[in-house]
């Protein structure tokens, strides 16, 4: 069978929505059809996928004498939660497990996610280390970051 050129005309064109198509010509539509509504599906998905995987929302604040940082960690436990602090940096890691481990589960939609989250953040001012404390209730972890003070050192002139 010998491959025959067709004028596809669009509406602006002049082709009226009243004008009938040929079986291959609606077949075609409809996959086309098919195929972009898939695509703007797995792009909602991505996008979806992506957003609920952001770094944990924070807050920081800045005192004369301290820093503090207030991270929000929904569904996360206290064990979960690990903080790491260098002088001038902060880095809080969260995991957190899906409570259903069933695999027989047959899920409609599943929008939360699971695994690890992790957030990294220069801070503004040099901390001391060994001062710092932490707490988390309801879910919202509040680091105290000390500031280093400078010491100033009075030199006597001979």
């Amino acid at each position: 069978m010998a491959d025959k050129d067709v004028d596809i005309k669009t509406e602006d064109e002049g082709m009226e929505e009243t004008e009938k198509k040929s079986p291959t010509e609606s077949m075609l539509n409809d996959i086309v059809n098919t195929i972009r509504e898939k695509q703007e599906d797995l792009g909602k998905t991505l996008s979806d996928y992506t957003m609920s995987l952001q770094k944990p929302l924070s807050d920081i604040m800045e005192s004369d004498d301290a820093i503090t940082v207030v991270t929000d960690l929904p569904g996360v436990k206290k064990e979960d939660v690990e903080i790491n602090i260098t002088e001038d940096t902060l880095d809080i890691v969260a995991k957190f497990d899906d409570e259903i481990t069933d695999e027989g589960t047959n899920y409609i939609k599943k929008e939360r996610s699971y695994g690890e989250t992790r957030r990294s953040m220069v801070l503004p001012d040099k901390v001391d280390v060994k001062r710092a404390s932490a707490k988390f209730e309801d879910s919202v972890l509040t680091v105290e970051l000390p500031k280093i003070q400078e010491e100033k050192h009075k030199v006597d002139i001979d």
